[in-house]
């Protein structure tokens, strides 16, 4: 029982991605389609709240920043990293996060966020007091 535990595990783990030093990670450019602000839209299962919003801040050059707000801000800056193809967004926490998206709908992190014009104040006023290294337009 414990090898097909173990085989399951296995197998389960082999498309992970694994950062060990965010300061090694390579930064991405991204699509024009990919870059812009990204937002929530109405109650995520995976917020903590329903009134709670999450805003991901991607720049062409490949600088994120994913910001959550709820009863305060929480914002946490990244970059984008490409492997096999597929697009990550990898925090200065060294969570790594998906990106899929599909028209102007971008699912990550367990949640859907669609593409906004601008990101909420609150993560602009943040934007303003700690800038990316690179920024929107």
């Amino acid at each position: 029982m414990k090898k097909i535990v173990m085989v399951g595990a296995m197998l389960a783990l082999t498309g992970c991605v694994q950062v060990d030093n965010y300061q090694e990670v390579i930064k991405h450019p991204v699509p024009a389609s990919l870059a812009g602000y990204w937002q929530s839209k109405g109650p995520q299962s995976k917020m903590v709240s329903p009134e709670a919003i999450a805003t991901l801040v991607v720049t062409q050059e490949g600088d994120t920043l994913d910001c959550r707000q709820w009863q305060r801000v929480i914002a946490v800056p990244g970059k984008i990293m490409l492997r096999s193809d597929d697009f990550y967004n990898v925090t200065s926490k060294l969570e790594i996060y998906p990106l899929d998206r599909e028209g102007n709908t971008l699912e990550y992190d367990g949640m859907e966020l669609q593409r906004v014009d601008r990101p909420t104040v609150e993560c602009a006023d943040y934007l303003t007091k700690n800038p990316l290294e690179s920024q929107l337009p």
